[in-house]
């Protein structure tokens, strides 16, 4: 039954899901059927979960939701996300959105209609940096090349939510690093007091 909550991409191959899916989609089902969050999680499915290593031995669960429906994931994700760490006690809980990229079309490629900007590796990293960041914003980011070439970015969230987020943000870096491996790292900015 739990199967019935996680959507598989018509182009991807029809793979058994994994352990992890399987626990993410029997909790999002109980909490579908035990929370008044009954009307808005019947209609949405995941696409799949991953868990990802985080400093300390900690470890954060990587919930991929279908595009089409990430607005109304978004709608409930502040509650279900403090349920789901509930659930999985020693895990953090992120959602992103299931993006594709597309190659950059060569001239000997089958298709010669040109790609879309939304598909673009640029852009969908910037998609899942503000999809892992959510109920926060990203208010500026900063990137730092070193002389042999290594790239670092200093993203800047909304000092408002420093004490809902702040406690995941070696989380939020490990995720986005094993998601595109970019290296990011999340700070809130400094306020100058008055």
């Amino acid at each position: 039954m739990a199967s019935s909550k996680i959507l598989r991409s018509a182009n991807a191959p029809r793979t058994p899901p994994t352990e992890t899916e399987q626990l993410v989609a029997q909790a999002i089902l109980d909490l579908e059927t035990s929370t008044d969050l009954k009307a808005e999680l019947r209609p949405l499915q995941i696409s799949a979960a991953r868990e990802v290593d985080v400093k300390g031995g900690r470890k954060a669960i990587v919930v991929f939701v279908p595009v089409p429906q990430l607005k109304a994931w978004h709608k409930i994700q502040g509650r279900l996300t403090r349920e789901l760490e509930k659930k999985f006690a020693d895990r953090h809980v992120v959602f992103a959105g299931q993006y594709r990229m597309m190659r950059k079309p060569t001239r000997v490629s089958r298709v010669k209609q040109q790609r879309p900007r939304s598909r673009t590796l640029k852009v969908v990293h910037e998609k899942i940096l503000d999809d892992l960041v959510f109920p926060s914003e990203i208010v500026g980011k900063r990137t730092r090349t070193s002389v042999d070439g290594n790239k670092v970015t200093r993203v800047f969230l909304d000092p408002k939510d420093t004490t809902s987020l702040e406690y995941k943000l070696d989380s939020f870096a490990a995720v986005y690093r094993g998601l595109t491996g970019k290296e990011v790292h999340f700070e809130f900015p400094a306020v100058a007091s008055e």
